[in-house]
């Protein structure tokens, strides 16, 4: 009887679990907090999914803290995770995927651009068994030259590069499984990306568009040189996606594309002193076939110590290059 009793307590424990995760990054944002979170209860009125909101603040100099601390207090539904000091977008994230409880995680904004009555919608892409629902702001209400249109050249780029389409990596309003994200490892700056990151390990992702509304308090965290971090980004991300776990075949692709660039060199300074009797020492041809010789060897030797750094990596952490969805049996 005792044992019963056991189980039907922890049935009930479970049964408080919320179901929906909504993750809102908060740095200097004290005029839209409280509207915010109003908006969400608003939207989500009537909505008969159980749910938990997460406040992260990234160490805001403004009475952003203080507002969210209000909040929590008189909601139990709300959590609220305050930072030393600024960290970044990426790490925020982090700590709202690491504090969360619920089977599904949803990432919104805290600047009232993103609307919560879309939250049931992304739920419902990921319940038909999708992995990743991103959002897609197909009327954006933002600047177009400083906004919209380095976002454009840059989703284009981005989806090209990484193989997955889509056209706003830089929504902030997604859905996820999140047994999947939290499979996710996220380091630097690298939140835009969390779609390629799951898509590495299998993730299944559709976009949905949602609606988008101006910003119309504070001043927006973002301009146009976030469009050269991207890019920046975006060079880290592809190495990452193709290359982690076989480092040789790029800078040994490179290493040899510069040995045949030494022969072809060489080779027309060989072709010059014969036919044509020019100097081979005063040739510059001959300068550029030796540095190519000297690069191609420094590059497939740095491509062989990746090698090694990677086993290194892999075997002392015990991570496997793969990732498991499921088991049967």
């Amino acid at each position: 009887m005792p044992q019963k009793k056991a189980v039907a307590k922890k049935k009930s424990t479970r049964s408080r679990k919320p179901y929906v995760s909504i993750i809102l990054p908060v740095y200097n944002e004290e005029s839209n907090i409280q509207l915010q979170y109003e908006q969400i209860i608003d939207g989500l009125k009537g909505w008969e999914k159980t749910y938990e909101i997460l406040f992260v603040d990234d160490g805001s100099t403004d009475s952003s803290q203080s507002i969210l601390s209000d909040i929590a207090s008189s909601d139990k539904k709300v959590k609220t995770i305050l930072f030393r000091r600024n960290f970044g977008q990426t790490p925020a994230m982090a700590a709202g995927i690491d504090y969360s409880s619920g089977e599904i995680i949803v990432f919104m904004d805290s600047d009232l651009q993103n609307d919560a009555r879309d939250i049931p919608l992304l739920v419902e892409k990921i319940e038909e068994g999708y992995d990743v629902v991103s959002g897609w702001r197909k009327e954006r209400k933002d600047r177009f030259f400083s906004r919209k249109l380095p976002s454009r050249l840059a989703n284009r780029l981005i989806s090209r590069v990484s193989g997955v389409p889509l056209h706003d990596l830089g929504c902030s309003l997604k859905a996820y499984n999140g047994e999947v994200l939290r499979q996710v490892n996220l380091y630097g700056e690298m939140h835009r990306f969390i779609p390629i990151h799951a898509s590495w390990i299998g993730a299944s992702i559709i976009e949905i568009p949602v609606r988008h509304h101006p910003r119309k308090f504070g001043e927006s965290k973002y301009g146009i040189k976030r469009t050269f971090k991207v890019l920046l980004d975006l060079v880290t991300v592809k190495f990452m996606g193709s290359y982690s776990t076989k480092p040789i075949y790029m800078f040994g692709g490179i290493g040899f594309l510069l040995l045949f660039g030494s022969f072809i060199s060489g080779t027309t300074v060989i072709l010059m002193k014969i036919f044509l009797n020019h100097s081979m020492i005063r040739n510059p041809l001959l300068l550029l076939t030796v540095m190519f010789i000297m690069l191609s060897v420094m590059f497939i030797l740095l491509g062989i110590l990746a090698e090694i750094l990677i086993r290194i990596y892999h075997e002392s952490q015990n991570l496997s290059p793969y990732r498991i969805k499921k088991i049967i049996n």
